[in-house]
């Protein structure tokens, strides 16, 4: 009766760990030190003012002592962990692979804040993923470590390719490094099926949200988008519903494949 309240909670407070990481991790700074404080005036936050959610709540994304206002992207970001947290663990329960995919998501949510603000995937989410989905993938048994690391060669290898090509065609980076190895991260936790469903969920997204701006912005094609977001929730989506989107993807693009 209590763990989906205690599961709620805690993915809160990972919400408001991920927001710190989304502020320092990007400037390099310590995560540890100083303690959280208001960036305009520096006064440190008491406890009160630290409680995920409902702070931000009770103070209107303010500082208590300047009035300097914070922002709602912490807010978003403890809840959309704490909500998360909560899914995964009605559809997977307290297991090996519920806490997997936890890392997972924690991960793919704190990026995507990155992404969107400053255009950049630190490397230390990225490649640190590909590692850990690997050693995951080695140790759990209800995953393939091949599967694993044919998921790694190929989501980072279509993505290469897609970016080559566009740098020989167009003479620009249509795609980031980050985007190709948060890809390969993506393969490395979800596996090789997992790659072309993903990008193709989250080719159609982006293509919706960039002609929308296209048209609002009036900005034609130079209208840019950070596609770490999508991919990061179409990885999401492929999470909780892996075998109906596999299913229906194969189904429709390459018959008889599964």
């Amino acid at each position: 009766m209590f763990e989906p309240i205690f599961v709620f909670l805690f993915g809160a407070c990972l919400g408001s760990f991920a927001g710190l990481l989304v502020y320092r991790v990007p400037k390099k700074l310590s995560i540890v030190r100083p303690a959280s404080h208001c960036t305009q005036c520096k006064a440190k936050l008491p406890w009160y003012m630290n409680i995920p959610i409902f702070s931000c709540l009770f103070l209107r994304a303010r500082c208590k002592f300047c009035k300097a206002c914070f922002g709602w992207r912490h807010f978003f970001i403890e809840l959309l962990m704490a909500i998360g947290l909560l899914a995964l663990y009605w559809r997977f329960g307290i297991s090996p692979l519920g806490i997997e995919y936890a890392i997972f998501y924690f991960g793919l949510i704190t990026i995507s804040f990155i992404d969107l603000e400053l255009r950049i995937i630190p490397d230390v989410f990225s490649i640190g993923g590909i590692i850990i989905g690997l050693i995951g993938a080695a140790l759990n048994p209800d995953r393939a470590f091949l599967d694993a690391l044919m998921g790694v060669l190929l989501g980072g290898g279509v993505f290469w390719l897609i970016a080559y090509a566009y740098y020989k065609l167009r003479g620009a980076m249509g795609l980031g490094g980050g985007d190709i190895k948060l890809l390969a991260w993506i393969g490395s936790v979800l596996g090789l099926s997992a790659i072309l469903p993903v990008i193709f969920i989250s080719s159609l997204l982006g293509s919706f949200v960039g002609i929308f701006l296209m048209i609002k912005n009036r900005s034609g094609m130079a209208t840019s988008l950070a596609f770490g977001p999508f991919l990061s929730l179409s990885a999401i989506m492929y999470l909780f519903f892996h075998e109906e989107l596999a299913r229906l993807f194969y189904s429709f693009f390459v018959p008889g494949l599964l």
